[in-house]
């Protein structure tokens, strides 16, 4: 592929930038949810939503479209900010996260446009990631690919493994897995809790092509992406691993789990919002609602 410009890569890491500080907004707001898995994932969303897949948001169930599901779907902050941002609903819908017959707190598609499932349990997004693949096989449906995310701490589900076993079998060379790596799971480090690795070698014992990547890189991520649909199908799935770090961006939420599942009050998401800003090179802005006062209820969508 070409070279991305100066350009594109500016506006992609825009993108970043927004599905972060919106991932804030409606954390904050919703008062429940995953800000360190949430940011983690932020430049993977935008170089797939804003770059690489082909998805149309005023007809989201185009038969051609590419498909995303989000198996870590406690991410599911980044990946509504991203459809807001690409344009599949309006922005404000954001601030019905975690309300009655609103966004839930994991991924559902009532209400969300693009949101291809519904998720929660983890372990279980390669699975329906996996039929999807294969329907598209079996309508001969050759250019259209299924993108599945999944989380580092997830890896432990057995569940996981089924899936990958049988991609393998049925050579579902449309399904592209991609792990995000931040060695961070809910109650501490991946390798503490249970360890993963030789991570690379699982995925290609169960015969999957691996390609490793730094997951905030929005160049290495679009040449990576590029080589998964159109270089290495071969009849094997692919296993993208992103490198990424747990919280990036805020320094108080990189690499610690307790910004796992934790909703800032008004004052720390203002401070988190500036502290983008900072990084990004952005006007100083803050939290748009740091003087309103914090929910005392919220509806979670799950634990």
């Amino acid at each position: 592929m070409k070279p991305l410009s100066k350009e594109i890569v500016s506006y992609l890491e825009d993108q970043a930038f927004e599905i972060r500080r919106l991932s804030v907004e409606m954390i904050a707001y919703g008062q429940w949810g995953h800000i360190g898995g949430s940011f983690s994932m932020a430049e993977i969303l935008a170089v797939l939503y804003f770059h690489h897949m082909t998805i149309d948001p005023r007809n989201p169930k185009a038969e051609n479209r590419d498909r995303l599901v989000l198996s870590k779907a406690h991410g599911s902050p980044a990946l509504y900010a991203a459809l807001a941002l690409r344009g599949f609903y309006p922005v404000e819908q954001i601030y019905q996260y975690c309300e009655p017959e609103g966004l839930e707190g994991h991924t559902n598609p009532h209400g969300a446009p693009g949101v291809e499932t519904a998720g929660g349990p983890l372990g279980m997004g390669l699975s329906v990631a996996v039929g999807m693949a294969l329907g598209l096989r079996r309508k001969e449906n050759p250019r259209s690919r299924v993108f599945c995310i999944l989380g580092d701490g997830e890896l432990n589900e057995g569940n996981v493994w089924e899936a990958a076993m049988s991609a393998s079998h049925y050579r579902l060379d449309n399904l592209i897995a991609v792990v995000d790596y931040n060695k961070v799971q809910a109650k501490g480090f991946v390798w503490e809790e249970m360890g993963i690795e030789p991570v690379a070698e699982k995925w290609k014992s169960f015969g999957w092509k691996v390609i490793e990547t730094d997951g905030h890189d929005v160049e290495a991520l679009a040449e990576t992406f590029y080589r998964a649909r159109w270089i290495e199908p071969s009849g094997s799935p692919i296993c993208v691993i992103a490198h990424t770090v747990k919280g990036m961006g805020v320094e108080r939420a990189e690499f610690n789990y307790k910004w796992h599942t934790h909703a800032p009050d008004p004052k720390t998401a203002d401070e988190m919002i500036r502290e983008l800003a900072k990084r990004y090179g952005k006007p100083e802005i803050g939290y748009s609602r740091v003087n309103e006062p914090v929910k005392k209820e919220t509806f979670y969508g799950g634990e």
